[in-house]
């Protein structure tokens, strides 16, 4: 059934992948974004001439604009991705991710909530709205177990605690005022149009300049990998089929030390982009992250019994696509390089002011 969708930072690099995959499914589709340095409409080149999808930059803290924008498109579904989302700047700028994250979440929740109350009974029965969070918000996992729908919340560091006080304005929500929403915890993304401060695509394009891989303490923080088309996948589908009040882990199982995953992409370039060097010889161990936390695994046992999903991209294909992604498609990066973020080191300096 054809549905309109309200995608809050859609041109991020989670939010285009949504968007892109709601336009092949013929929804409707409605982007905000406020675009910031990590949001780029080139990542939706490929829908942006579209006639059922529709682009607007506006601020999720801005509640007239929040607002005018329910009332103009009628959403029936709002998938709300948009975040502050990198570890490291939040270290530096928590204000940000304060603003952003927690500030933003609820003044979205509020103008949604408004918009909700006064639908016809059909169309508030119908309605949803999907917070998009992430397993950060968990902590840190020794050596064995995994996350799961009932861990508590133990945050890290300012971006997770910031996505963690959102999730609990969410569930909130629904528990006070019976608000029809739904929250998904995802485990590490990657893949095409990833912005270059991440480690996959940092690695990547360091090692094609010929410039030192860092990474972090010994390389031992364990992530699970998540394909980005296989979270969108998952995100519309909760959006649509998910429990209302309910919280659905999304994770690949595909864990990996950050070093394997470093000589992984590096092995991958020496048989496509060889040098004359191996490049892992380009890797240097860094001084750890403040904060690091050691193993992050997710069990989606729920979203995968109760809904059905299925992650199609295990980590060595996954990683594959992606690297030859990078190769094909320096117009969508060098921009990025050159006018945003060449690849320095982040979170090092004094926090700035809250």
């Amino acid at each position: 059934m054809k549905q309109r969708f309200l995608v809050t930072g859609g041109a991020g690099f989670i939010g285009s992948a949504v968007c892109r995959h709601l336009v092949a499914l013929g929804h409707d589709v409605l982007n905000v974004d406020k675009l910031t340095y990590a949001g780029n409409l080139e990542s939706l080149r490929a829908i942006d001439n579209k006639p059922h999808y529709r682009f607007r930059q506006a601020d999720i803290c801005d509640r007239p604009a929040m607002a005018g924008l329910f009332e103009e498109f009628a959403p029936d579904v709002v998938m709300h991705l948009a975040a502050e989302s990198h570890v490291d700047r939040s270290i530096n700028s928590a204000g940000d991710f304060i603003q952003t994250n927690i500030v933003g979440t609820g003044v979205l929740l509020e103008a949604a909530r408004a918009y909700w109350s006064r639908l016809a009974a059909p169309q508030r029965a119908a309605f949803r709205f999907l917070h998009v969070s992430t397993d950060e918000v968990y902590g840190s996992l020794g050596d064995s177990d995994l996350f799961r729908e009932t861990t508590p919340y133990d945050p890290s560091s300012p971006y997770s605690a910031s996505k963690a006080a959102a999730d609990h304005l969410v569930s909130a929500w629904t528990r006070t005022y019976g608000f029809p929403a739904v929250i998904s915890n995802c485990s590490n993304n990657y893949g095409p149009f990833h912005f270059p401060e991440k480690l996959i695509p940092l690695v990547i394009l360091n090692a094609l300049h010929g410039k030192p891989l860092p990474v972090y303490g010994k390389g031992e923080n364990v992530r699970d990998w998540l394909y980005v088309d296989d979270h969108a996948k998952a995100l519309v589908l909760i959006a649509t089929t998910g429990r209302i009040g309910e919280k659905y882990n999304v994770g690949g199982r595909n864990e990996r030390r950050n070093i394997d995953v470093v000589h992984t992409i590096c092995a991958a370039l020496d048989r496509l982009r060889p040098a004359a060097e191996p490049h892992a010889s380009l890797i240097r161990f860094v001084a750890d992250r403040p904060g690091h936390d050691h193993r992050y695994a997710i069990d989606a046992t729920k979203l995968e019994s109760e809904l059905g999903w299925r992650a199609e991209e295990n980590f060595d294909t996954g990683i594959e696509k992606t690297v030859r992604w990078y190769l094909d498609n320096e117009w969508w990066w060098r921009p990025l390089r050159e006018k945003v973020y060449g690849g320095e080191r982040l979170g090092l300096g004094a926090m700035q002011a809250v």
